[in-house]
């Protein structure tokens, strides 16, 4: 699970995992590291507590953060997926010259983002701000992850004044309440809730576990975290994105593109369906893929 096949070509994280460095970087790292059973210098990505001091060296090493922390049971995403999605973001909004220079930066203006859903961790905004200089404004629905996104941002100079976070007081909106009427955003990203309720995120974690394990799992162990809000809504991703698009047409003079992640593939025919009906001038599916794993992100705008 230390190699990660086929991402962006730009992605820090391409090839394996340099467990010497990142345990120099982070010292803290070193009681999870161990021959695994391939013989190869890994962690057990089933342990939680391993996955999060992996994180903290990753964010060390590579993208210059000294202060990074979550609240406990709150989402630790994978890094390197995270910034695939950036990079293909970057690809999509600056095609042919993605990296903003400093002073292409200071002669306009660097690419601004909304984050939806940017959770305790943070990832987005600080990949982005740290691989191109973007400014972010992150929401989300919950109080505590927003306090601690907010605490990251203020431990890590580098990001103050770059990344704004703000809470979104009514769960049933998307961008209402969040983007206001004169402002504009270059494009939006988005990781909606994958499940419609814990059972079926209990149920799907079973799955993958027992086919990672090549046995039956019985108990589900997050070992990426994640509390209500950020793993399932009512209605599930559908729903979510459904919602997503129809609210996008209110906003379509206040951003460029409109971006989320989807992770059902047969979620996408209706998404798309609901696309045309909202009267967008374009679309596209950006596919990512990692290792056997495949991920698509859904990109529209007016």
């Amino acid at each position: 699970m230390a190699e990660r096949n086929e991402l962006h070509k730009r992605n820090k994280h391409n090839g394996q995992y340099d467990f010497s460095r990142l345990m120099e970087e982070y010292p803290p790292l070193k009681k999870f590291v161990a021959p695994n059973a391939y013989g190869t210098t890994s962690i057990d990505f089933f342990n939680p507590q391993a996955v999060k001091a992996l994180n903290k060296a990753l964010l060390i090493s590579c993208y210059g953060i000294r202060y990074w922390d979550i609240p406990k049971n709150y989402l630790c995403p994978p890094i390197p997926g995270r910034a695939d999605y950036i990079h293909y973001i970057a690809d999509l909004i600056q095609p042919g010259n993605p990296i903003q220079t400093e002073a292409a930066t200071k002669a306009t203006r660097p690419c601004r983002c909304l984050d939806i859903g940017v959770g305790a961790n943070c990832i987005y905004p600080i990949i982005g701000q740290t691989e191109y200089g973007w400014t972010f404004v992150g929401s989300d629905i919950d109080p505590i992850s927003i306090d601690n996104a907010r605490k990251i941002v203020t431990c890590n100079p580098a990001l103050t004044h770059k990344i704004e976070l703000r809470l979104q007081r009514d769960s049933r909106k998307i961008f209402e309440g969040i983007i206001a009427p004169d402002e504009y955003f270059d494009v939006t990203i988005c990781n909606p809730p994958f499940h419609s309720s814990r059972e079926e995120a209990e149920n799907g974690t079973l799955r993958k576990l027992s086919n990672l394990k090549g046995r039956k799992i019985t108990k589900a162990r997050l070992n990426f975290g994640g509390n209500a809000n950020e793993l399932w809504c009512e209605g599930g991703e559908l729903r979510f994105l459904l919602t997503m698009i129809e609210e996008s047409r209110n906003y379509r003079k206040n951003c460029g593109w409109f971006t989320s992640l989807v992770s059902k593939e047969k979620n996408l025919g209706k998404l798309t369906a609901k696309l045309k009906s909202v009267g967008i001038s374009e679309h596209r599916i950006i596919e990512m893929h990692q290792g056997s794993k495949t991920s698509r992100i859904l990109t529209w705008r007016f």
